[in-house]
């Protein structure tokens, strides 16, 4: 998988691509360590990733404890088909806001 974080007037992003699985924690890992450098809200951009999993889900839920402790709010973006089902599924729209 690909992260690429960015910065933004009111915050930061972390722009996902391909598979959030387990075998991606690493490269995830160091872009929540990157963009909670920033200032502001923190958006986990999620447009091109296809699939994930539960090991995908305990990040993001780790990305929101690390945040929550700096005061961030943190909201999963652009989440659609079965990327969108999981986090419904999983009721993720009561820990995070997603648009």
């Amino acid at each position: 998988m690909e992260v690429t974080v960015t910065r933004s007037a009111d915050g930061a992003q972390i722009k996902l691509n391909g598979r959030f699985d387990f075998n991606a924690h690493r490269e995830f890992r160091d872009g929540v360590d990157r963009v909670l450098k920033e200032n502001g809200r923190v958006d986990v951009d999620l447009a091109d990733v296809a699939y994930l999993d539960s090991s995908a889900l305990g990040m993001l839920l780790m990305l929101r404890d690390k945040a929550k402790g700096g005061n961030r709010e943190v909201r999963l973006v652009n989440a659609r088909g079965s990327v969108r089902q999981v986090l419904d599924i999983a009721n993720f729209g009561k820990l995070f806001a997603i648009p």
